[in-house]
């Protein structure tokens, strides 16, 4: 928070005064992750700039797609290159245009203490040419490795204004009269924003979010290099070579025969999700127990005023809380079901219906087997026969046959 407020591009102005709120997208994240990681296992020059294509709709800014710039350095500074940003606007314009989108900001890697002054160039140069009210989302890769659940994304948004410059020692009520207005100076400002998705997304995130379970990173092969000419070998070495050779192939296939299918990733997915709930409905309930084991004596009855323990300060009750868990309590009843042997009954049917089309289909693909077996056992038959025929109407071919049995 230090860091922050030491910073003397933020602003000191709340977030909420403009008014101003963003809405992104998930394809967006989906695509700046993709690019800085071919941008870092390339080991590309120059730094990760790109532009971020949305709608404004009276002071909401909805962020949509985003697409990678080119950069150049010119006089000591970071810039984008104009001819190809332009071409390139133009196209995503194009291709956009239903509904039509329009530039309202760029994206790049920040520190978390904020935005710092490398970065005011190209910020100046789309603020003049092209958005007057541009965006800056800067996106914090260190933070990006933590999997800690319920943490915010690794990004802030800001917005850019110019404010007068001020000290922050000037900034209470006593300030020092000065002649002429003070200069004004480009801050940012933190922007609240919310997550929102669409259908196209929703499909296209889950597929990702599938094929993100069997990914995985082919080594390629390692291949010898033979002098040219090199073709005879006398003592038969290359001969085991290409044994070695076989035998790592197969084993590659081996390897490749291991990567899951569709099913089995959806199958996957559906036990990920339901292991996750369990995991979380367990945190939930030992939440719930350990806040009634702190609770004061006089709220517990005289059965349990053994749960209270002596390594701590009882917890505050709560009323709230109390009511809450008592109605919890009370709906339980409702989750059984009254007619419990009706209940199982109806369960069983169910799983042998179940297992009933899984043998259905076993039967049906045996049949398609057999069936194949049958056509070719056919066409093996017909061809014998056909060459018998021949062999029987032609003396010579009989003969020939009969020599050639001795």
């Amino acid at each position: 928070m230090a860091a922050a407020v030491d910073n003397p591009l933020l602003s000191t102005q709340k977030s909420s005064d403009s008014g101003l709120q963003a809405v992104l997208h998930p394809l967006v994240l989906l695509t700046i992750s993709d690019y800085i990681t071919r941008h870092s296992l390339r080991e590309q020059p120059g730094p990760i700039v790109g532009a971020l294509l949305g709608q404004q709709n009276g002071r909401e800014i909805t962020i949509e797609h985003a697409f990678e710039c080119a950069t150049q350095a010119r006089d000591g500074d970071v810039v984008l290159d104009d001819d190809w940003f332009e071409q390139r606007l133009d196209q995503m314009k194009t291709i956009h245009s239903s509904p039509q989108l329009d530039l309202v900001g760029w994206y790049t890697l920040l520190p978390r203490s904020g935005p710092h002054p490398s970065i005011l160039p190209i910020h100046n140069w789309i603020l003049t040419k092209h958005n007057e009210s541009s965006l800056l989302l800067g996106f914090y890769p260190e933070e990006s490795i933590k999997h800690d659940a319920g943490s915010r994304l690794p990004l802030t948004i800001y917005e850019s204004n110019y404010e007068a410059d001020e000290t922050r020692h000037e900034q209470g009520e006593d300030k020092e009269m000065r002649d002429g207005e003070p200069p004004l100076k480009l801050r940012f400002r933190e922007l609240p924003y919310s997550v929102e998705t669409g259908e196209a997304e929703m499909i296209s995130m889950d597929f990702v979010a599938r094929g993100a379970g069997n990914a995985a990173a082919i080594q390629p092969r390692e291949r010898k290099m033979v002098m040219p000419g090199n073709t005879d070998d006398p003592k038969g070495k290359r001969r085991a070579e290409a044994a070695q050779s076989a035998a790592a192939g197969t084993k590659t296939n081996g390897n490749e025969e291991d990567i899951l299918s569709r099913e089995d990733e959806e199958m996957i997915a559906a036990l990920t999700a339901k292991a996750n709930s369990i995991k979380m409905l367990q945190s939930r309930v030992n939440l719930l127990t350990t806040y009634l084991e702190r609770l004061p004596p006089s709220f517990l009855s005289s059965d349990d005023s053994s749960m209270v323990t002596a390594d701590g300060d009882p917890t505050t009750p709560s009323h709230t809380i109390l009511r809450s868990i008592q109605a919890l309590m009370n709906r339980l009843s409702l989750v059984i079901p009254s007619a419990a042997e009706a209940y199982e009954r109806e369960m069983l049917s169910e799983a042998n219906d179940v297992h009933l089309m899984s043998l259905l289909d076993d039967v049906m693909r045996s049949t398609n087997e057999i069936r194949n077996a049958g056509k070719k056992h056919a066409i093996v038959e017909t061809s014998r026969f056909t060459s018998k025929k021949l062999v029987d109407s032609d003396p010579k071919l009989s003969d020939a046959r009969y020599f050639g049995e001795f």
